[in-house]
């Protein structure tokens, strides 16, 4: 029988939320999807972030992926930005973790430098390598959605190893590894 399994990869916006699936049989990668969720339609930022939260059970429930990859929010100098950005990913965090799928965050660096070697790579060299290595036919306009799936492809190429990102299993397990942040 064949080691199967899927993984989805998260590039979580308050404008646009990039989305893409992989699966994996016998180690190696197969493309599904990628898509993206254009937010920029809501003028209201707890509408949007309902909207990624039910899209996310949405691609749960529809793909039923084994594990989540998920780009972490890079350190930027609009706070208000860092805050909703923050909001975003928590709530398709939020999702995975209510339906008990394991999650792991990526920062960007390290994602660009799975797929391209360069941790200072642009959008475009990344998509560029996803094209390649997964035989897609043309590339989305905007490339959010490429941002996920090298999420999910990152996470594919760095399973097994020990690194240094964040996992969790489940709330109970979040919430073991965040104890100071628990009001008791």
């Amino acid at each position: 029988m064949a080691n199967e399994r899927i993984i989805l990869g998260i590039d979580p916006g308050t404008t646009i939320m990039g989305f893409g699936l992989i699966k994996v049989v016998n180690k190696k990668m197969e493309f599904l999807q990628l898509n993206e969720l254009i937010l920029s339609k809501y003028d209201d930022h707890y509408t949007k972030l309902r909207v990624i939260f039910e899209r996310t059970i949405e691609l749960i429930e529809t793909h039923h992926p084994d594990e989540i990859a998920i780009e972490a929010p890079f350190f930027g100098k609009n706070v208000q930005s860092m805050l909703k950005l923050g909001r975003a990913q928590g709530v398709a965090m939020a999702a995975g973790l209510s339906r008990q799928i394991p999650i792991t965050e990526y920062e960007p660096k390290k994602i660009k430098m799975a797929i391209t070697g360069n941790g200072n790579a642009s959008k475009e060299q990344v998509a560029k390598m996803l094209q390649q290595l997964l035989g897609l036919k043309e590339l989305p306009k905007n490339l959010d959605s490429t941002d996920g799936l090298a999420a999910a492809v990152c996470h594919f190429f760095n399973t097994g190893k020990v690194i240094g990102t964040k996992s969790y299993s489940g709330w109970d397990a979040f919430v073991k590894k965040n104890e100071e942040r628990v009001r008791k």
